[in-house]
Protein backbone atom coordinates (compact mmCIF):
# COMPACT_ATOMS: atom_id res chain seq x y z
CA UNK A 1 0.00 0.00 0.00
CA UNK A 2 1.29 3.53 -1.01
CA UNK A 3 2.36 5.93 1.68
CA UNK A 4 -0.49 8.72 2.42
CA UNK A 5 0.79 11.99 2.63
CA UNK A 6 -1.86 14.76 3.69
CA UNK A 7 -0.59 17.25 1.65
CA UNK A 8 -3.62 19.47 2.29
CA UNK A 9 -3.26 20.13 5.33
CA UNK A 10 1.08 20.65 5.06
CA UNK A 11 0.33 22.99 2.24
CA UNK A 12 -1.52 25.11 4.98
CA UNK A 13 0.67 25.08 7.16
CA UNK A 14 3.25 25.90 4.65
CA UNK A 15 1.09 29.40 3.49
CA UNK A 16 0.16 30.52 7.32
CA UNK A 17 3.96 30.48 7.92
CA UNK A 18 4.80 32.17 4.50
CA UNK A 19 1.71 34.81 5.01
CA UNK A 20 2.95 35.56 8.53
CA UNK A 21 6.34 36.40 6.43
CA UNK A 22 5.12 38.94 4.04
CA UNK A 23 6.76 42.19 4.04
CA UNK A 24 10.26 40.90 5.25
CA UNK A 25 13.24 40.68 2.72
CA UNK A 26 14.44 38.70 0.38
CA UNK A 27 14.44 34.86 1.13
CA UNK A 28 13.00 35.36 4.42
CA UNK A 29 9.71 36.22 2.73
CA UNK A 30 9.66 33.57 -0.08
CA UNK A 31 11.52 30.49 0.90
CA UNK A 32 9.70 28.08 3.97
CA UNK A 33 12.77 27.03 5.82
CA UNK A 34 13.92 30.47 6.38
CA UNK A 35 11.06 32.12 6.23
CA UNK A 36 9.84 29.39 9.33
CA UNK A 37 13.13 30.43 11.11
CA UNK A 38 11.99 34.51 10.36
CA UNK A 39 8.51 34.09 11.82
CA UNK A 40 9.73 32.08 15.05
CA UNK A 41 12.30 35.04 16.17
CA UNK A 42 9.75 37.27 15.10
CA UNK A 43 7.34 36.05 17.22
CA UNK A 44 9.42 35.09 19.97
CA UNK A 45 11.06 38.73 19.95
CA UNK A 46 7.30 40.65 19.84
CA UNK A 47 6.59 38.49 23.25
CA UNK A 48 9.78 40.17 24.72
CA UNK A 49 8.51 43.24 22.95
CA UNK A 50 5.61 43.46 24.95
CA UNK A 51 6.97 42.98 28.34
CA UNK A 52 9.97 45.71 27.30
CA UNK A 53 6.99 48.00 26.32
CA UNK A 54 5.66 47.81 29.83
CA UNK A 55 8.73 48.50 31.62
CA UNK A 56 9.99 51.46 29.25
CA UNK A 57 6.54 53.58 29.81
CA UNK A 58 6.92 52.80 34.02
CA UNK A 59 10.59 53.97 33.67
CA UNK A 60 8.87 57.07 31.49
CA UNK A 61 6.27 57.62 34.16
CA UNK A 62 8.83 57.89 37.06
CA UNK A 63 11.45 60.33 35.27
CA UNK A 64 8.52 62.66 34.61
CA UNK A 65 6.91 62.43 38.23
CA UNK A 66 10.51 62.80 39.25
CA UNK A 67 11.35 66.26 37.12
CA UNK A 68 7.86 67.68 38.11
CA UNK A 69 7.78 66.70 42.09
CA UNK A 70 11.86 68.39 41.80
CA UNK A 71 10.40 72.01 41.21
CA UNK A 72 8.34 71.63 44.68
CA UNK A 73 11.91 70.44 46.65
CA UNK A 74 10.98 67.11 46.91
CA UNK A 75 12.42 64.11 45.05
CA UNK A 76 10.32 60.38 43.21
CA UNK A 77 10.89 58.75 46.22
CA UNK A 78 9.61 61.09 49.25
CA UNK A 79 7.06 61.78 46.99
CA UNK A 80 5.60 58.00 46.42
CA UNK A 81 6.12 57.63 50.15
CA UNK A 82 4.11 60.77 51.54
CA UNK A 83 1.41 59.16 48.78
CA UNK A 84 2.08 56.17 50.54
CA UNK A 85 1.37 57.76 54.02
CA UNK A 86 -1.74 59.69 53.12
CA UNK A 87 -3.26 56.49 51.33
CA UNK A 88 -3.37 58.07 47.93
CA UNK A 89 -4.03 55.02 45.16
CA UNK A 90 -2.93 56.28 42.09
CA UNK A 91 -1.27 54.94 39.61
CA UNK A 92 2.35 56.21 38.26
CA UNK A 93 0.33 56.81 34.77
CA UNK A 94 -2.21 58.78 36.47
CA UNK A 95 0.06 61.04 38.66
CA UNK A 96 2.98 61.65 35.72
CA UNK A 97 -0.05 63.07 33.59
CA UNK A 98 -1.33 65.05 36.70
CA UNK A 99 1.75 66.75 36.91
CA UNK A 100 2.70 67.13 33.31
CA UNK A 101 -1.04 69.07 32.89
CA UNK A 102 0.02 71.55 35.70
CA UNK A 103 3.47 72.39 33.77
Amino acid sequence: MPRSVNVVAAKKRRKQILNKAKGFYGARRKLYTVAKNAVEKALYCSYIGRKQKKRNFRKLWIIRINAAVRKFGFNYSKFVNILKNNNIKLNRKTISTILSDEN
